[in-house]
């Protein structure tokens, strides 16, 4: 059985610390607040431990062109986080759905039917939502960025107050 070695480094930013894996080359595998780990580690399990390989992860110190990235974002240099290099496996319908989501603009937001729509699936709603939640890459797969159809702020794994935080950052520093 082969190793995926992944290096997990904490970063600190106005909304708590952020805790970053990534793989020798700099690609990032998982994105989230430190005081969800056990979240991250669980949607690396599902995404990256194969059954002919085990994903281990080591502490390690952030990439500093990640660091300085996320720094711009948090700053107001929204755009900057769409030039970060990802590795996501999920499904097929899930690739969909969270390459349709960096493709909303900073600032704006969709609704779950306006995503399922989005990707040509305008009944999977649902499965869009699930999708949607299932995101391993906080604020770079901007999974903050949907809301319900009524405009109401809906559910965000780093919790409601961190997707209010975003929107609002996003909407005030949006070109």
């Amino acid at each position: 059985m082969t190793s995926l070695v992944l290096h997990l480094g904490r970063h600190s930013s106005p909304l708590g610390e952020l805790l970053i894996a990534t793989d020798d080359a700099g690609q990032i595998y998982a994105l989230d607040f430190a005081d969800y780990e056990a979240r991250l580690q669980r949607l690396l399990q599902r995404y990256h431990g194969l059954p002919d390989q085990e994903y281990v992860l080591r502490p390690a110190p952030v990439d500093p062109h990640h660091a300085k990235v996320l720094d711009h974002y948090f700053l107001g240099q929204l755009d900057q986080i769409s030039t970060l290099k990802l590795c996501v496996r999920g499904t097929d319908f899930q690739n969909l759905i969270w390459q349709y989501l960096r493709q909303i603009p900073a600032g704006q937001t969709t609704s779950y039917s306006k995503l399922a729509g989005g990707i040509g699936r305008p009944k999977a709603i649902r499965a869009a939502g699930a999708a949607n939640g299932a995101n391993p890459i906080a604020i770079i797969v901007p999974c903050h960025r949907v809301v319900g159809n009524s405009g109401a702020l809906t559910g965000y794994a780093g919790g409601l107050w961190r997707k209010q935080w975003l929107l609002a950052h996003e909407e005030k520093y949006a070109a």
